[in-house]
């Protein structure tokens, strides 16, 4: 155990930087910061060894796990702010719960290559969303209510545990083309990120992993040691980028956010084909 544990020394310094930027865009854009854990702890995970079928789905579980005191750190910061909408939280909040649910336990039994592309696509539609200058585009006043409302966060909150982050790379943009202003979208995604990130990981913490006894301190998908790693630094930057949030220019950071995405985005989908 502790040979093993030293061979995940190197890694510190890459998750530290991960959580440390995972939480500063948590409290910027409402996400939980997993669009930019995920990548790095799969790549952390495969320079120390760890087979490509594993590491990213130990990379989605172990950031789902540390978007949950990402998001209550993030939303804190936004409703001192008064801007979480709590009617949209309430309504969404059940079906957002059987989402991730159901996609956590899907995501553990796909094969790695389906997960690289999923986020891959995501990450690419999201970044375009964020490069173009669509912030003004409204497609409705109102966020949908019945069966629909009720299908889009389910839709979020699986896609979300999928790809292992918050939801609010997904939520955010569905709430301002229904009319949601931006401050308040950005609000309330990072407290949708909580309702998503617990049934999700309670999903893969009780997922049968086989690859894990090559990991130290991992339980089912999760690993324990990059969660004390990451958790920390994201739950202490992310009233940072709540702050910012509402100082600087969104237009610029969007575009600077979109930019990054597509590189992520290429990433994962040469690693879906490769």
């Amino acid at each position: 155990m502790f040979e093993a544990l030293l061979h995940w020394l190197p890694m510190l310094g890459t998750l530290l930087g991960a959580g440390a930027l995972g939480g500063l865009l948590a409290g910027l854009f409402g996400v939980g910061g997993g669009i930019v854990i995920v990548p790095v702890l799969d790549a952390a995970l495969s320079l120390a060894g760890v087979s490509p079928d594993a590491s990213l789905h130990v990379a989605v579980a172990t950031s789902m796990a540390t978007i949950i005191p990402t998001s209550i750190s993030s939303s804190r910061s936004h409703a001192q702010r008064g801007s979480v909408d709590a009617g949209i939280v309430k309504r969404w909040s059940v079906p957002i719960v059987a989402g991730a649910l159901a996609g956590a336990l899907a995501a553990s039994r796909v094969d790695a290559r389906v997960l690289a592309a999923i986020f891959g696509c995501v990450a690419a539609a999201v970044a375009l969303k964020m490069v173009l200058p669509l912030d003004h585009l409204v497609l409705r006043r109102t966020i949908p209510g019945g069966p629909i409302g009720a299908a889009i966060p389910a839709a979020i909150g699986a896609v979300a545990a999928m790809m292992g982050i918050g939801g609010g790379v997904l939520s955010v943009p569905t709430m301002t083309l229904c009319g949601e202003p931006m401050h308040r979208a950005v609000g309330t995604g990072a407290q949708l990120g909580f309702w998503i990130s617990v049934p999700a990981t309670v999903g893969y913490l009780l997922a049968p992993a086989p690859d894990a006894a090559s990991l130290p301190l991992t339980i089912g998908y999760v690993s324990l040691l990059g969660f004390a790693v990451i958790a920390p630094v994201s739950w202490a930057i992310a009233p940072l980028g709540a702050r910012l949030a509402h100082a600087l220019d969104r237009r610029r950071l969007s575009a600077a956010f979109g930019v990054f995405l597509l590189i992520v985005a290429a990433r994962m989908l040469y690693r879906a084909l490769a």
